[in-house]
């Protein structure tokens, strides 16, 4: 995988969002824009995986915690989603947490509670991604 393929992933990920978006609105619970999604995503020929565990580490211990990503895409993208008023720097941290602890190069952070998700999704990438080839 390479950053070229990952970047145009991204694209695919967020056009099958806004599919979802037109056809059902703003205004519903993050659980229904999820299943919306994957649905969208597998009829695409995608491989998704929803709510993935994310293992959490101190030191030497393992702790055993629910920590949640709702959907990743073909192991390289992480889409967290939410209806919220707006994004908050919190939501950027949970991303971002999420892609360190699962080694996931690329995450989408979506709002579905808005007029226009395209202007309402944060794209963010970490030193995975920054290790990839061109």
């Amino acid at each position: 995988m390479n950053k070229k393929v990952i970047t145009q992933l991204s694209y695919d990920v967020l056009g099958c969002a806004i599919n979802v978006h037109k056809e059902v609105g703003p205004g519903l619970l993050e659980s229904v824009y999820q299943k919306c999604l994957t649905y969208e995503l597998r009829s695409k020929g995608f491989e998704v995986i929803e709510k993935v565990k994310a293992p959490l580490f101190y030191k030497n211990l393992k702790l055993e915690v629910e920590l949640r990503a709702d959907i990743i895409v073909n192991e390289s993208i992480i889409v967290e989603l939410k209806t919220v008023d707006c994004l908050l720097a919190v939501h950027e941290a949970q991303l971002l947490t999420y892609m360190r602890l699962l080694k996931i190069p690329q995450g989408l952070l979506m709002n579905f509670y808005s007029d226009n998700l395209s202007k309402n999704t944060i794209p963010m990438v970490n030193e995975y991604f920054r290790a990839l080839p061109e």
